[in-house]
């Protein structure tokens, strides 16, 4: 055990935590980042399906619009360390990017661990301190500032400032056990509720087991509050044993999940790139060609042919028709539930399924400028701990160094 004093404690040696730890000791503090895992960046790892989506190579406005929640708290710590900043900071270092479609940006390894690697070799470079498998149990403050932690097991570390970068509940198995919240609570900050982000959501009903595995492409989902339009974008989705999920999906979840889920409607629009009387006339040329078949098999050149019973089923025409026998008002419902196939919602799925998580430390607690307490002087918290997050595509990760630097510049 060490038994030095360092002046700055980092809970978590995730992607804040090292980014904190780096500027922290790059600009003289004596660092000791506390991990309860057996090494560094656990959930970095499985980012981006391994290969770690580590920013978004936009400028700072365009990447302010996709944070959902607490955009403005953001600015000062986006402007300080923007993504071009993160993609030179990186490059400098001897990691390779690439950017992909979305802006997306990777390393050119398309191996999360050389992100991991990288930061720990600046870390070492700076002399940062490590102890794993080691579990802080509490922060110590006097008078509303910052004297140290106490870990597992008794011991007492002295600092003049701690900052937690825990992360949320989501991948709980990288440690992210809601650590943060407990130790923002215990010294007085407001934690705003967690909700799952970016994950599948689950359906009312039945009828979507026998879509499971389907993926669509260059559909349009919609979703309705109330009946108000909260969201309309093109793109893919997938059809799962519990609902739907894919990259629709994952946004339309961080953007409804501090809703009232009961009072969703969920639509897809299986041609969007055909006006309803575009569709018409093709179907009424279709079943013309084919005006002796039945409808299931003709309905093959529009739908997924797991797809077909559902729609025609909700179109009230029975499957073994044939084309010539569709009344015209029967073809309008068909042409309706192809560009209006609606969905309840019951769930998103559990948090430990999300990519990230929603809620948090409330920002209202937070000096934008540092990321410093405004309740106890020395005490700072960065990254996914925070009420703050965003789409995918890097928004998170980037989220993660911009507030991990500006606490490190600031402890």
């Amino acid at each position: 055990m060490i038994d030095i004093m360092k002046k700055t404690i980092v809970i978590g040696a995730g992607a804040s935590g090292l980014f904190t730890a780096i500027k922290a000791s790059e600009k003289g503090n004596e660092v000791l980042v506390l991990e309860k895992n057996e090494k560094c960046g656990k959930k970095i790892y499985i980012t981006g399906k391994g290969r770690c989506n580590l920013s978004n190579n936009t400028d700072s406005n365009t990447f302010l619009e996709n944070v959902v929640n607490n955009h403005k708290f953001l600015y000062g710590a986006i402007n300080n360390f923007s993504p071009s900043d993160t993609i030179s900071f990186f490059e400098n270092n001897g990691l390779k990017l690439k950017t992909e479609r979305g802006n997306r940006v990777f390393p050119e390894s398309d191996k999360a661990s050389d992100v991991t690697k990288t930061l720990e070799k600046i870390c070492q470079k700076f002399g940062v301190k490590f102890l794993f498998n080691t579990e802080v149990e509490k922060i110590l403050t006097e008078n509303n500032a910052v004297i140290g932690v106490l870990i597992k097991g008794g011991k007492k570390i002295k600092c003049d400032s701690v900052v937690v970068c825990t992360g949320g509940l989501s991948y709980p198995l990288t440690g992210s056990t809601g650590d943060g919240y407990m130790f923002a609570k215990s010294v007085g900050h407001t934690v705003i509720d967690t909700k799952p982000s970016l994950v599948g959501i689950e359906l009312i009903g039945d009828y979507y087991k026998d879509f499971q595995g389907i993926s669509l492409k260059n559909v349009r989902l919609s979703a309705f509050n109330n009946d108000k339009k909260i969201f309309s974008e093109q793109g893919e989705m997938l059809f799962t044993h519990f609902g739907v999920s894919g990259p629709l999906i994952l946004t339309l979840s961080a953007l409804i999940n501090r809703l009232d889920l009961k009072s969703l409607l969920l639509s897809i629009d299986f041609k969007p790139a055909l006006s309803y009387e575009t569709l018409e006339k093709r179907i009424i040329k279709e079943f013309s060609f084919n005006s002796t078949k039945e409808i299931k098999n003709v309905m093959r050149s529009l739908l997924p042919k797991n797809l077909i019973d559902e729609v025609l089923k909700r179109s009230e025409i029975k499957k073994d028709t044939v084309c010539n026998a569709i009344t015209v008002e029967k073809r309008d419902k068909l042409i309706k539930n192809l560009k209006n196939f609606t969905m309840k919602v019951k769930n998103l799925r559990p948090i430990d399924e999300a990519v990230i998580t929603s809620g948090g430390v409330s920002v209202k607690e937070i000096n934008p400028k540092t990321m410093e307490s405004k309740i106890i002087s020395g005490l700072f918290f960065a990254g996914e701990v925070l009420d703050v997050d965003a789409f995918t595509g890097g928004f998170n990760l980037q989220i993660a160094f911009s507030t991990g630097y500006t606490a490190g510049e600031n402890c």
